[in-house]
């Protein structure tokens, strides 16, 4: 299933960049694929990533472990104004 995710970010995008780019083992872990990510143009405080996951159970499981939560923290993330689009005939 292909997901488009969009959320608010306080810390800007290259920050943001190098801290999602680190944790590419721990979404390989639970199946989440990584397809394309970037920011509207002129605006690098908001995010989306394209994502193709196993299971939508594995990716939520990911995202409450104590370690990627950290990660998203700390990345700057906004969790408040994270929205997930679950594409349809994304298979």
């Amino acid at each position: 299933m292909k997901i488009i995710t969009n959320a608010e970010i306080t810390k800007g995008y290259q920050y943001w960049k190098e801290m999602f780019n680190s944790n590419e083992s721990l979404r390989r872990d639970y199946g989440v694929n990584v397809i394309a990510y970037g920011h509207p143009q002129g605006n690098d405080n908001e995010i989306y990533t394209v994502i193709e996951v196993e299971s939508m159970d594995k990716m939520q499981e990911m995202l409450q472990t104590p370690q990627m939560v950290k990660l998203r923290t700390e990345a700057g993330v906004n969790l408040d104004t994270q929205k997930f689009i679950i594409l349809e005939n994304g298979n």
